[in-house]
């Protein structure tokens, strides 16, 4: 199938020779982090913590298994306290070949929290899988992909390399831990991001349990596989970046991964598509991509209408680094 697709303009990018675009499978491994972190009582419902255990029990082992048979090497977003709960899980997919990645501690709520309260949960998250698997990540994710307009510096700080939160580019780029924040003038650092996007989410398709999320609709595999095969294949003719995302506990279930595994073999099977881990298109990023974007920020000081203000975005073209 032939497929025309505007490409991302803002976010220019040319890929290692012999490749026109790239695609990363990636997994965030929340097990029962995200739904202790919505709703601390959630740890009473027997039924809901073996709903999310099912995702490092079963699901993580049978996607370790589809991506070795695909030789595909993934990215998996790992919390904190997931890592401390399954240590043999997190050793599995470090076994395996694969990149592991920040994703918080506990899942944690990240709108509106400080700068101080965020650095902790980096912090702790950080010390998890340094003990339980001798990784310190380069990647990390925000629960929810809540970025924080403090946690870019945070996260250069600690020397974290590239970010997987925003959703507004098609292409990875590089980001100025300034991002726009008066508090950030004069600090000229960057980290690469790496943007997302809800379609290529398979919470969005998938989830649902009763009191906790999702419309109660669990859309089929094939037309999931459709959707996301039309992505891939978009991004592919556009010479762009498809990321997408995986929840064990959700696209591990039999005939999602069975789905999910032809999904694989698909954008394997395109012309030129580079298949990797986040951290290398990151890395590739880093090493060619001279323009250095910052954030547009709207400031509201009161009511709406009142004194708003919008500070627009900028790019600057250092060397590279």
């Amino acid at each position: 199938m032939s497929t025309s697709a505007f490409a991302d303009s803002q976010h220019p990018i040319t890929w290692p020779a012999g490749f026109t675009a790239a695609a990363s499978f990636t997994f965030d491994v929340d097990a029962e982090s995200c739904v202790i972190a919505h709703d601390p009582t959630s740890t009473r419902r027997m039924s809901l913590m073996s709903h999310q255990s099912y995702g490092p029990n079963v699901a993580v082992p049978r996607l370790l298994q589809i991506l070795a048979r695909q030789e595909v090497r993934g990215t998996f977003f790992i919390p904190g306290f997931t890592a401390e709960s399954y240590p043999d899980v997190v050793r599995q997919i470090v076994d395996g070949g694969h990149e592991v990645a920040h994703h918080g501690y506990l899942h944690e709520p990240m709108q509106g929290i400080d700068a101080a309260t965020e650095a902790s949960y980096l912090d702790r998250g950080l010390e998890a899988l340094e003990k339980v698997a001798g990784i310190r990540p380069v990647g990390y994710r925000a629960p929810w992909w809540e970025l924080n307009w403090h946690s870019p510096a945070l996260l250069a700080d600690r020397g974290f390399l590239y970010d997987s939160s925003l959703l507004d580019g098609d292409a990875p780029y590089r980001m100025s831990v300034a991002s726009g924040s008066p508090s950030g003038a004069g600090d000229t650092r960057d980290i690469v991001e790496i943007p997302v996007d809800w379609t290529l989410d398979d919470w969005e398709q998938y989830a649902f349990y009763p009191g906790v999320t999702g419309s109660g609709v669990i859309e089929s595999p094939a037309k999931v596989l459709e959707m996301w095969t039309l992505e891939a294949e978009a991004h592919h003719s556009q010479g762009s970046c498809f990321v997408l995302t995986n929840h064990p506990f959700i696209s591990g279930r039999p005939s999602k991964a069975v789905a999910l595994e032809r999904l694989i073999e698909r954008v394997k099977g395109m012309d030129g598509m580079w298949v990797t881990t986040l951290e290398q298109i990151a890395e590739h990023t880093k090493a060619t991509v001279s323009e250095v974007h910052s954030h547009a920020r709207i400031e509201v000081p009161a009511a709406p209408g009142y004194g708003a203000r919008f500070v627009p975005g900028q790019v600057q073209v250092p060397a590279l680094s």
